[in-house]
């Protein structure tokens, strides 16, 4: 008498935690990684403001790890907190540009007077 062989599969891939949102043109949240990069490196050289900008990296690589893992709802979470912190990252770094190009023409003004 010969053994049944039975099919056994195991899944490699977590299964999704819920639905996949529809507004969302490919059916997967956005992470901002390259954003919140380039938001860190210019802070650094700008200003020294990198250590603000640094959260919406922390938060873009959490959505990225989430996205990863095959949990939707928590890359998206994690991926609009990283954007509102890049887009407050961005208008301080605009203004600390401002500031800065506003200070040399007051000293470059104020030294062509002499």
């Amino acid at each position: 008498m010969k053994p049944r062989q039975t099919e056994v599969s195991i899944p490699l891939q977590p299964p999704g935690r819920g639905p996949i949102p529809a507004d969302y043109p490919d059916g997967q949240p956005r992470d901002y990684v390259v954003w919140s990069l380039l938001n860190v490196l210019l802070g650094y050289a700008l200003a020294y403001l990198g250590c603000f900008c640094f959260p919406a990296l922390i938060f873009s690589i959490k959505a990225r790890d989430c996205k990863v893992l095959g949990d939707l709802e928590g890359a998206r979470r994690y991926g609009d907190r990283a954007k509102v912190l890049n887009i407050i990252c961005s208008i301080l770094l605009v203004l600390v540009v401002v500031a800065l190009i506003t200070v040399f023409v007051i000293t470059f003004l104020a030294y062509s007077r002499m």
